[in-house]
This record gives structure tokens, sequence and C-alpha cells, in this order.
């Protein structure tokens, strides 16, 4: 016995034995049903996931986005938008990249206040798709000029110019050679 009245069995259940109301125990007893239809749907989700998984040829249990070579595979099919105006919205940028492949994702970044930071990324299902869009580099969108590059060609140069300012790769190579650093 752990407290007056009340008994655990051998399931576990704590049985109270005079202490709680007709209605109290009602509301218990629904209590009981609603959690275990809940596990019942999830138990469906769990089995409609693994489904969707073993559709698409993954291990169930496994996601594709975690992997480096899917992640690789997909920068494969994405470019890099720089010059996004503040308050474009993925479908537009969905409609203006169109004309290259199917857009499969956009991506706009944002700070840690949910800011656009004015860059985006768009990934394409085809990777021929990617060589399209760099030729729209330079293009308009919202009076704003785009500026297409590959992902890794971005990181690069995002990098790179980086490094410049803070001496790393050298003051005579800085990316405005009319500062002095």
């Amino acid at each position: 016995m752990t407290e007056e009245g009340a008994y655990v069995d051998l399931d576990g259940d704590v049985e109270l034995e005079g202490q709680l109301g007709e209605d109290q125990m009602d509301d218990i007893e629904s209590m009981k049903a609603r959690l275990e239809e809940m596990e019942r749907e999830a138990a469906k989700l769990k089995e409609i996931q693994e489904k969707a998984q073993k559709d698409a040829g993954l291990v169930p249990g496994t996601s594709a986005p975690g992997t480096d070579a899917n992640k690789e595979e997909a920068d494969s099919r994405s470019v890099y938008v720089g010059s996004v105006d503040y308050a474009a919205t993925p479908e537009e940028l969905q409609s203006h990249f169109q004309g290259c492949g199917t857009v499969n994702r956009v991506t706009i970044l944002s700070d840690k206040a949910g800011n656009p930071k004015g860059f985006a990324y768009i990934e394409f299902l085809e990777a021929d798709a990617v060589s399209a869009a760099c030729l729209l580099d330079g293009s308009e969108l919202r009076g704003r000029t785009l500026k297409e590059r590959p992902p890794e060609l971005a990181m690069w140069v995002a990098l790179h110019a980086l490094s410049l300012p803070c001496g790393a790769i050298g003051r005579s190579q800085s990316p405005l050679p009319h500062r002095k650093f």
C-alpha cells in the first residue's frame, strides 16, 4: 500500500479505493481511452513513415537529409542567390527560376530574429537546372539585381572575402583595393 486507500497492482496501475467519486472515475477512464487511442494513432503514423521511407529506398529509421552523400547530391542540384530583396517570398523566387527546371525547394535564410539575410538557396529536381539558373545571373527581381552561383563557389567566395580583411591571405589581395586594412 502506497498511501491510505491506494494500491498498485501488478500492471503498475494505481487503484484508489473509495477516494474518487463516480465522475472522477469516469474522467480517468475517458483519459485512459484517449491515451490508448493516441498510442494507436502513433503506431499508425510510425507504420506510414516506415512505408514511405521504404518506398523512397531508405532504410526505415534513417533520414535522407542527415547523410553527407545526400547533402552533397542536393548541393549539386542547388544554386546560391544573392542580393535577394528582404520582402521577396519563396513563391516569387520559385516562379523566377521555374524556367530553368523544376524547383524542389526554396530556402531564404534569416537571422535569429527571423529577418531575411538577403540571400537564398534554390534546390532543383535536376542537376542540369543549375547551369541554366546561373545564366540568370544579373537578372532582376523586385528591382534588385540577383547574383546566382553554384553553392560551392558561393561558399568559397564568402570564405575568401571574409579572410581577406583579417589578413589571412594578405593585404595586397584586399577585396577593396582602395581601402587600407
